[in-house]
């Protein structure tokens, strides 16, 4: 006989896990600097318009299988198709992606807690900006040292889904989701008094079509499946605890506001002080560990901004981390009817083990002719993989099984149960019947090389 299953505490609860869950370094990190490289405004302006027209929707279907198997990734396709080995491959597309981002998202996470440190200690001090930024290539080049924060971090991980659903994720999350938002509203303030700041917000929401090329769309579109956490079991396994009464489209909604919200305030945060410093706004992925705190080290009171800023970062990725473990520890325990703690201390240490070629990536110590082969270091190769291609195929096949396989009125009844936004049923499943896996197969095409959009509609500027 199956357990009975957990239950999140409350519906804010539930709201806060899972945007703690999806406002992960995507939108704090990734966000910026691809906003960066297409543009600003209009690239945002497709952002938002991607997250509620399919990401949103995507999201909804996400929630109504969990919600309506109360199981996990692969239970829920085991559950909903009378043990389909097909259908199951699909939940362990989204277990498997969430145990290999972690992997290497515990990685950058560790380095973020000993930015945390070195802020603490006024690293920068004394130092030119060459040397400021030539500290994270140090760090990422020391092993010993990656991997001790790496370690620390999934442990850190492992011991908040140790908890349990009510008492380790719901409670903690509450805590570091209201934590960090409570650090970038008071960073975002911060930002406004510096001369950058309404170059920056202009640069963020002027619409400015020229800047823009068509690929950025599917990048924005990509981007939105990123920062909703989609395709990677989370939100099938978080809406496994969901109850029958709590209204599912309007909290996927409140959700995907607060993380188009949470994205333009990193934004409105970052920019500004690029700005104020004549930094070019596309700054890349080094943004983070290279650029900020260079700048950092030049405002007024840089030991509290550089320190707030990276207790932010962290915060952000364990919110994100929690839910990568527990999409896998949920399985172990509906599939093999482990334990809670066996099953995240197999997943804990499974992390860490698989963890540790990402973590000596830039050492040349192990698997050193990797870049050589494939073109890409072990780290980006893993994230290669799993952004270009599980997440992306993961979630079309979540729509096509939605929209297309299960039956009408099982859907219709878990879209309606608890809501009161029961005339949109119709509209939503127009959206992810149709123009989500329209949207999602370009998305692969694109990012394949199998097309080049620019190619059909111009590549603008």
């Amino acid at each position: 006989m199956q357990k009975q299953r957990e239950h999140w505490g409350s519906r804010l609860g539930f709201i806060l896990a899972a945007a703690g869950s999806a406002i992960g370094l995507g939108t704090l990190w990734k966000f910026p600097y691809v906003t960066g490289e297409n543009g600003g405004g209009f690239f945002v302006l497709v952002y938002i318009l991607c997250t509620f027209f399919i990401g949103v929707p995507v999201f909804i279907a996400e929630l109504i299988l969990g919600r309506r198997a109360q199981r996990g990734a692969v239970g829920t396709f085991a559950t909903l198709t009378q043990n389909s080995i097909g259908w199951k491959a699909v939940g362990w597309i989204g277990v498997a992606s969430s145990f290999l981002i972690m992997s290497f998202y515990s990685v950058l996470a560790g380095w973020g807690l000993n930015y945390v440190l070195m802020s603490l200690s006024q690293f920068y001090e004394g130092r030119s900006p060459q040397e400021i930024s030539g500290v994270f290539d140090i760090l990422a080049s020391s092993g010993d040292i990656t991997l001790f924060w790496h370690f620390l971090f999934t442990l850190l991980t492992g011991a908040v889904v140790y908890r349990g659903v009510r008492q380790g994720i719901e409670y903690w999350s509450r805590f570091m989701t209201i934590g960090l938002v409570v650090i970038l509203v008071g960073l975002c303030l911060y930002a406004v008094t510096l001369d950058g700041f309404w170059e920056g917000a202009y640069f963020v929401l002027y619409p400015d079509v020229s800047r823009f090329k068509a690929s950025a769309a599917i990048e924005a579109l990509g981007l939105s499946f990123f920062t909703l956490s989609l395709g990677q079991g989370i939100m099938l396994t978080y809406g496994s605890y969901m109850r029958p009464s709590e209204d599912i489209p309007k909290t996927a909604m409140i959700i995907g506001g607060s993380i188009v919200v949470v994205a333009l305030m990193a934004s409105l945060m970052i920019f500004p002080i690029m700005f104020t410093f004549g930094f070019p706004p596309e700054s890349g992925p080094g943004l983070v560990f290279k650029t900020l705190p260079v700048l950092f080290a030049k405002l007024p009171g840089a030991l509290f901004i550089s320190t707030s800023f990276f207790v932010l970062f962290v915060f952000t990725a364990l919110t994100s981390a929690v839910a990568l473990i527990e999409v896998v520890a949920a399985n172990f325990t509906d599939l093999l009817g482990w334990t809670r703690h066996k099953a995240v201390l197999v997943v804990s240490v499974g992390c860490a083990v698989f963890g540790i070629p990402s973590a000596l990536s830039k050492t040349n110590t192990l698997f050193a002719n990797w870049n050589a082969i494939y073109g890409a270091s072990f780290f980006n190769t893993i994230d290669d993989l799993v952004s270009l291609w599980f997440l992306p195929i993961g979630g079309l096949m979540v729509a096509l099984f939605t929209g297309w396989c299960l039956d009408p009125k099982i859907v219709q009844e878990e879209f309606e149960s608890g809501s009161t936004m029961t005339r949109l049923y119709g509209i939503w499943r127009f959206f992810i019947r149709w123009l989500a896996p329209v949207a999602i197969v370009c998305i692969v095409l694109q990012q394949s090389h199998l097309i080049d959009i620019d190619t059909y509609f111009g590549g603008g500027k």
